[in-house]
């Protein structure tokens, strides 16, 4: 009866595989860093189309190039910051980034009003999906 209970515990045990936040270590704190540094501006005018694309082209210009520039740099002091303290645990004991809001299962995602993705973003036509389908004979 023991011989049973032990077989059946033994695999319960190892149940959780990867500890949660395991994939923020301090190369990609480095990495985000360096993005941050170099990309960071980017954020500009991703503001002026995200401000024109929701208020019109005159908040575009005045508003979203203001709070791109603002979003610019914080993105920039945060990636000297995560340049200088890379190999340290620095927020809540964890290499996680410290200027973005987290959900509920811990997963980033961008918040323009709150908060900054963890990296820059990207400039063009962001597409995720692939757009060719393929032939069934």
């Amino acid at each position: 009866m023991i011989t049973l209970a032990l077989a059946f515990a033994v695999p319960v045990q190892a149940d959780i595989q990867a500890p949660p936040g395991s994939k923020y270590t301090s190369a990609r704190k480095l990495g985000r860093a360096l993005s941050n540094i170099l990309y960071g501006v980017i954020e500009i005018p991703e503001q002026i189309v995200r401000k024109t694309n929701t208020d019109g082209s005159k908040a575009g210009w005045s508003h979203g190039l203001v709070d791109g520039t603002r979003r610019a740099f914080k993105r920039v002091g945060y990636g000297f910051y995560e340049l200088v303290t890379f190999h340290c645990p620095t927020f809540h004991g964890t290499f996680k980034p410290p200027y973005t809001r987290c959900g509920a299962d811990d997963r980033i995602e961008m918040n323009p009003r709150e908060g900054l993705s963890e990296f820059p973003p990207e400039l063009g036509a962001e597409s995720y999906f692939s757009h060719s389908r393929s032939q069934r004979w």
